[in-house]
């Protein structure tokens, strides 16, 4: 039997947005339409879905790769019993989804978006992101909760001083974007960098270096150093990165958006299980990547299937694209 092209819409949306498993989108067609609806013909759905639409979803990734600023993030998923990860490039209008066996820069050189990018990259601060030569802003709400547990394990007061910064800097920018400006003024940057760096001197004083072991005969490799000396070097050595937000009102405060759009697809493995090939994971990414993309611009995800079936691939990019 065939199937129009609304069921197959219908097939498609259930297992890669609403993350059924194939078994149960059977059964829910079923209950539905009253169409009994194998297996075979929903995936088969979702593997022609991927071909019509990785055109569209390569104009996203190009798109992207014009922006001011675009949020990164990556995290675990499994094919069957072996590690793979999912990776995520962002805005508020567009995102991307990409499969790789790899975390590192292997994987972020083979997406293409990060390669000659030339706006602004906010991310959690992954060694591997720094490789690249464009402007870089730390995710400050990575910042307080690590804060947050110097100030739970050592008790030192820094560390609240800093919270409390950050969260005035914070505030104060996002009252100075709703005023229409772009960045705090000179004098307030000036005042946040003064206060920081007097708290890092702080925390320095209470968190000095670790030198190496006198009686130690082996001196290669790096020293073991606490959790928070390498916090505080990281708020020293990038500071411009994790200052950003108010410099630049575009930069948000923290990398939120990249964590919610990563979030979702992390749940279909808890409720669909692993994927079961690459081919799948790497499917996925592709139809996500689109309808994902449709419902940042509140564009019905249903109509654009079924016009992609139709033989008809609505464009993924907002009209001022």
């Amino acid at each position: 039997m065939q199937y129009g092209a609304q069921v197959r819409a219908a097939a498609v949306y259930l297992t890669q947005y609403q993350q059924l498993p194939v078994g149960r989108t059977a059964q829910a067609l079923t209950d539905l339409f009253g169409l009994r609806v194998s297996t075979s013909t929903v995936q088969h759905s979702i593997d022609q879905a991927a071909h019509l639409l990785a055109p569209a979803v390569e104009q996203i990734s190009q798109a992207l790769h014009k922006q001011p600023v675009v949020h990164f993030d990556e995290s675990s998923m499994r094919v069957g019993r072996t590690p793979h990860w999912l990776h995520t490039a962002s805005t508020r209008t567009l995102i991307w989804y990409g499969a790789h066996h790899k975390r590192g820069r292997e994987a972020l050189d083979s997406f293409g978006i990060l390669p000659g990018f030339t706006g602004i990259a906010v991310h959690d601060g992954w060694r591997p992101y720094a490789y690249y030569d464009c402007e870089h802003a730390l995710c400050n709400a990575h910042h307080l909760r690590e804060l947050v547990f110097v100030l739970e394990s050592t008790g030192q007061a820094w560390a609240q001083q800093m919270i409390d910064l950050l969260c005035q800097a914070k505030r104060e920018s996002e009252l100075s974007l709703v005023a229409g400006n772009t960045a705090l003024s000179p004098s307030r940057q000036r005042y946040y960098a003064r206060r920081s760096r007097a708290l890092i001197a702080l925390g320095d004083r209470l968190n000095p270096q670790q030198a190496r072991e006198s009686r130690r005969k082996e001196r290669r490799g790096k020293i073991r150093q606490s959790f928070a000396y390498n916090l505080l070097r990281r708020l020293h050595t990038q500071t411009r990165q994790v200052w950003r937000f108010i410099a630049d009102h575009r930069v948000p405060f923290d990398n939120n958006l990249a964590e919610r759009d990563i979030r979702m697809p992390k749940l279909k493995q808890k409720i669909s299980g692993c994927f079961r090939s690459v081919c799948g994971m790497e499917a996925f990414c592709t139809i996500r990547s689109y309808l994902a993309t449709l419902r940042k611009q509140n564009r019905s995800l249903i109509d654009a299937l079924t016009l992609s079936f139709a033989g008809l691939v609505v464009s993924p990019l907002p009209a001022a694209e």
